[in-house]
Order: structure tokens, then C-alpha cells, then sequence
């Protein structure tokens, strides 16, 4: 049986070459678009630009090539007068009498009466590091218990203050700089905390450890054969920055 149609006119031969040219034109077109930038854009403020005229003065054109003024007549000196006078008044010659000693000289002999010699006392401020002083300071809240029993206290309370007053700079931590900042200060003879300083990765970290040291509360002073001494303490406060 033959068929009706013509096969070379069917209409669906070549559907699938078109479609695929035509999803690719597709897939073109939706690239570009989503490629395409655009750029807000900005207010122009149109202004109008007076132009004031200025005034010009005229400057008067002065002659240089005056002669200059006379110079002054010269001042005459009055001569001196020389007056004589008589030597009328006798001068006494001053016989200035040697002070030296020779051998043959006696040299009288003195006895010095001490009656009292006052010594005063020197009140020097000695300084004693934390590991090896006698009592090391009490921090306020801590019990007066054996030296070792201190030491751990101290350095317990030392850190709760840390963490309790800790306070990351927002300039640093925008910059993202971080790293470990030691600090070093005294516990003086009265229980304060003075001579703080400190050194770090960057200043913004120095300066927040030096303030969280500087709430310190003062503090019972540590002695050393019984009377109160400075004691130094160094601390390395860590500056992290947590993901």
C-alpha cells in the first residue's frame, strides 16, 4: 500500500534540531539578563555659579629713583678733663701672715664631746617578687591562710576580675586583630595598684588590659620579715576572636 503523505515534507522531521536550537537561544538570552549590571545612579545637584566682578584699584606708579636724604651732622665729643690731685693721704701696707704649718710646729690636741648621735632611719620602699615574698598581698575576699593557699586565691580572683570586667575594643575587633597582651603592675606598701604597663599585639589591646587592671580594688599589702612591702605582678590577658 503506498503512502499518502511525502515523506521529505513531514513536518516532524527535523522537530528536535529545532528545539534544542531553540532552548539554547533560550538559555542565551536568560545568561545575558541575569549578567547585565546595572549602577544606581546618583542625585546631581545642578547649582547656579554667580560671578561677582571685582574691583580694581589702581595702584599708584611711584618714582624709585629719589635721591636719599641727607646723612646727620657728626656729634662733636666734649674733651675730658683731666684733674690732678695730691697724694695727701698715706696707705698702711697689710702684712698677710703665712698659715702653713711645719714640722717643728705643735698641733694642740682637742677632745670632741659626742653627747648624742641621732640615726635616722631610711624608709626604703623594697620590692619583693610575688613567688618568693614572705605573705603575698590579700586580695579582698580571700582568707588569711598559709602563704600557698594566698598565692592560689590571688590568682583565682585575679582572673574572675578579668573575666568579669573583660571588654573587647569594637575597633579591634572589626580590624580583626587579637593576640595575647602581658601586663605588668605593683601592689605598693598601702595595698594599691600602681606603675601598670603593658605590652601587646596593638595599643587598642594594651589600653583595655590596663583599664581592666586598673579597677583592681585595693588590696592588703605583702610583707616580708613583717613589714609591708611592694610586691610586682605580671598577668598575660588573651584577646580572642571566636567563628
Amino acid at each position: 500500500m503506498e503512502a499518502k503523505k511525502n515523506p521529505n515534507v513531514a513536518v516532524n522531521r527535523n522537530s528536535s534540531i529545532y528545539f534544542a536550537l531553540g532552548l539554547n537561544v533560550m538559555l542565551l538570552f536568560t545568561w545575558l539578563s541575569f549578567e547585565h549590571k546595572t549602577f544606581e545612579k546618583s542625585d546631581i545637584l545642578l547649582e547656579n555659579l554667580d560671578l561677582i566682578e571685582e574691583f580694581e584699584e589702581d595702584i599708584p606708579i611711584t618714582d624709585l629713583n629719589i635721591p636719599p636724604p641727607p646723612p646727620p651732622p657728626p656729634v662733636l665729643s666734649t674733651p675730658e678733663t683731666i684733674t690732678i690731685v695730691e697724694d695727701t693721704k698715706e696707705i698702711e701696707e697689710t702684712v698677710i701672715e703665712s698659715t702653713e704649718t711645719g714640722q717643728d710646729d705643735m698641733i694642740e690636741e682637742r677632745i670632741v664631746d659626742v653627747n648624742e648621735v641621732e640615726v635616722e632611719e631610711v624608709d626604703e620602699d623594697v620590692s619583693v617578687p610575688f613567688s618568693v615574698v614572705e605573705k603575698v598581698p590579700i586580695f579582698p575576699g580571700c582568707l588569711e591562710t598559709s602563704n600557698d593557699d594566698l598565692k592560689a586565691c590571688f590568682n583565682k580572683k585575679i582572673n574572675d576580675h578579668i573575666i568579669k570586667n573583660f571588654r573587647y575594643p569594637q575597633a579591634a575587633l572589626e580590624l580583626g586583630i587579637y593576640g595575647k597582651v602581658y601586663v605588668l603592675f605593683t601592689i605598693d606598701r598601702e595595698g594599691n595598684v600602681t606603675n601598670i604597663k603593658s605590652r601587646g599585639p596593638d595599643k587598642m589591646l594594651e589600653k583595655e588590659a590596663e583599664r581592666i587592671i586598673g579597677l583592681l580594688p585595693q588590696m592588703k599589702p605583702g610583707l616580708q620579715r613583717g613589714n609591708p612591702v611592694s610586691v610586682p605582678y605580671s598577668i598575660p590577658i588573651n584577646f580572642q576572636i571566636l567563628n
